[in-house]
């Protein structure tokens, strides 16, 4: 799709645009999330604290089914700006977490369109709406949050794929997973997410041109949290996350960490079953 650079500069109107909502960490939430990353968790109670980066759960878009585009993504042009670009995906994020949430928590967002920016790329024109994020509890404000969407036009085919990027450290924590389709189906429901790319087959092979279901970046960025999570001796305070390289059902997932000598901060990173970085991360800890 051909978009001249003077139209996407009109979406920058959408900076500054706000978004209330409110929803509710719930005991059937965390123990449903908790079973999709297949973690043997006591059965949660009302006050236990959410694990750092649980909420991404939290809040997702609703919108009647008949306003939902043809990638199983709400239409555009109502808090996020109608970019006419075909290809929309998460590109990472910056939280900071400031006190815990808790089971049982009544929890209110307040969310702000912090930039658009129009930038080109080797794969053609891209736009990345920067979104800002509060969300606060009972007990006051918990986390802020930016993160960056990005749209762009549909690839080239007979373009080759841009070289792998190398892992930004040496491994000392390492997990692997495997996603398979009931993982990303699981985690979609739990999101609210209809994006075709994450359980259509026929729609991802077909119309995307991707080879399998694509893995929720969301997913990815929550399993490089889980790896923080297990090893650090201290609670996450900070992550910077950014997805660099599409992964895939059936491929296995390397998530690896690399801790500070002061075990203060650690670099994280994903890796596609050839070795190719997929997602890289850092983290601070309290």
């Amino acid at each position: 799709m051909s978009t001249a650079a003077p139209d996407l500069e009109s979406l920058k109107q959408w900076i500054g645009r706000t978004e209330t909502a409110v929803d509710y960490v719930t005991v059937p939430m965390v123990d449903r999330l908790s079973a999709t990353l297949d973690r043997d968790d006591a059965f949660p109670k009302t006050g236990d604290p959410l694990p750092v980066g649980w909420h991404s759960t939290l809040f997702p878009r609703i919108v009647r089914h008949s306003q939902i585009g043809p990638d199983g993504h709400p239409q555009r042009g109502d808090f996020l700006p109608p970019v006419p670009l075909p290809r929309r995906m998460f590109a990472g994020k910056r939280s900071t977490f400031i006190a815990p949430l808790q089971v049982g928590d009544e929890v209110r967002r307040l969310s702000t369109i912090q930039n658009v920016t129009v930038k080109d790329g080797r794969s053609g024109r891209m736009v990345f709406v920067t979104v800002k994020t509060d969300i606060s509890s009972p007990r006051g404000l918990a986390i802020t949050e930016e993160q960056d969407i990005v749209y762009r036009g549909e690839p080239d085919k007979n373009a080759p794929p841009p070289p792998p990027q190398p892992a930004p450290g040496k491994a000392v924590w390492q997990h692997q997973v495997t996603p398979d389709p009931v993982m990303l189906f699981r985690y979609s429901a739990l999101t609210f997410n209809g994006h075709r790319i994450h359980y259509d087959h026929p729609y991802v092979t077909g119309t995307e041109g991707y080879p399998n279901l694509v893995m929720n970046g969301g997913l990815t960025t929550l399993l490089v949290y889980e790896l923080a999570r297990t090893h650090a001796s201290t609670p996450i305070r900070f992550m910077s996350s950014r997805n660099v390289r599409a992964l895939f059902v059936g491929r296995t997932i390397t998530l690896c960490g690399e801790p500070s000598a002061d075990n203060k901060t650690a670099k994280l990173w994903a890796q596609d079953d050839s070795g190719a970085l997929a997602l890289t991360a850092e983290a601070e800890f309290a």
